[in-house]
């Protein structure tokens, strides 16, 4: 019966969150409304969701997103600094390969978007067979420590999200 009337709970809470952010205000009629967004997107949507995405452990979702945020924090000010104080010359950019021990469509996706999202960084491409991203970094001279930072801090954890 779940399944049926409410095939995605986890995004049914997440497109009401977000609907409760983008509105920014509190209220009854925006969570009511929020809720029934939840509801009903999942709903007209699940036909093209055939393979929900299983979480193996959703509570590290938490953790995911607080170490996301902390260096989304630590990279603006690292990349401020880039901006004020150095040269544009001056800059290491350089691409490199990322690879994945991650399988699961979802988490790729959210690991891309991960690494997007902290500044100083960009996913650029992700291979054919999805076996690893080719990230751009603003300020490296460490390739390996970057790929090493991005799979301990990203992928292991996307990596014990989901099943």
């Amino acid at each position: 019966m779940r399944t049926r009337y409410l095939p995605q709970p986890i995004l049914t809470l997440v497109i009401a969150g977000v609907w409760m952010a983008l509105a920014n205000d509190i209220s009854l009629g925006n969570a009511v409304l929020g809720l029934i967004l939840g509801v009903l997107i999942p709903l007209v949507t699940q036909a093209y969701w055939p393979d929900r995405p299983r979480f193996k452990n959703p509570w590290r979702i938490v953790d995911f997103t607080l170490v996301v945020l902390w260096d989304i924090v630590l990279s603006n000010i690292q990349v401020a600094q880039l901006i004020l104080f150095r040269r544009g010359d001056s800059l290491r950019s350089q691409f490199v390969r990322v690879p994945l021990a991650l399988t699961n469509a979802e988490a790729i996706t959210i690991l891309a978007g991960t690494i997007t999202m902290t500044p100083g960084t960009i996913s650029a491409d992700l291979s054919a067979d999805g076996t690893s991203i080719l990230v751009h970094c603003l300020e490296t001279d460490d390739p390996e420590g970057t790929v090493n930072a991005i799979k301990e801090r990203y992928e292991r954890r996307l990596m014990e999200i989901f099943a």
